[in-house]
């Protein structure tokens, strides 16, 4: 099955408000969304994992604006839970929205706030530019270490929440890279997206 021009093995899609909220396997850089999400870390210079690939298949133009925004808007680095965008250089989504997670601390450090507000400020953005479709990795649940059971219900719950405030955006993707991943997202949203 091909969706905006991703090849995926399944696609689960519910309905919330105005929205369709949709679970897919595949490679988010493939997504024809107007936006996708990069799970960024705080120097927006690419890294491994999800914000490497996108760096590599995006090209120069957005390491080049996310140089600029480190010179103007944040020298330290983007705070955890703040979000930026810049363009989708080659890739076919538009734009990238630039998000940090939280690093998995066992879970007393604040985390799911944390991991709730990078994904409502990667929305807001996105609506605040005008985008209709956006694209969403699992946060944090790679190299910083959020386990993936717990991270799913924070961002199924935080995008079930907004969509049921906001109707702006017309689709949202969580874009799920394993088939673990996936079924793990798929469990959870039996329950939360009921």
């Amino acid at each position: 099955m091909t969706i905006n021009g991703l090849v995926i093995m399944e696609k689960i899609e519910y309905q919330i408000g105005k929205a369709k909220l949709c679970l897919v396997q595949g490679d988010i850089t493939e997504m024809e969304t107007d936006a996708i999400v990069n799970a960024a870390n705080p120097s927006l210079m690419g890294g491994g994992g999800v914000d490497g690939a996108i760096h590599r298949k995006g090209g120069p133009k957005i390491l080049e604006e996310c140089k600029r925004i480190r010179a103007t808007e944040w020298p330290n680095g983007l705070p955890t839970g703040k979000a930026v965008i810049t363009t989708g250089g080659n890739l076919k989504a538009k734009y990238v929205i630039h998000t940090v997670g939280p690093i998995w601390r066992g879970g007393k450090s604040g985390e799911p706030e944390l991991l709730a507000e990078a994904y409502r400020n990667s929305l807001a953005l996105a609506v605040s530019k005008g985008l209709k479709t956006i694209a969403f990795p699992s946060i944090s649940t790679g190299a910083y270490g959020y386990p993936i059971q717990e991270a799913c219900k924070v961002a199924l719950k935080t995008i079930k929440e907004f969509l049921e405030r906001e109707n702006n955006l017309e689709e949202v993707v969580l874009v799920l890279y394993s088939r673990h991943d996936f079924e793990v997202y798929k469990e959870a949203a039996k329950e939360i997206l009921k």
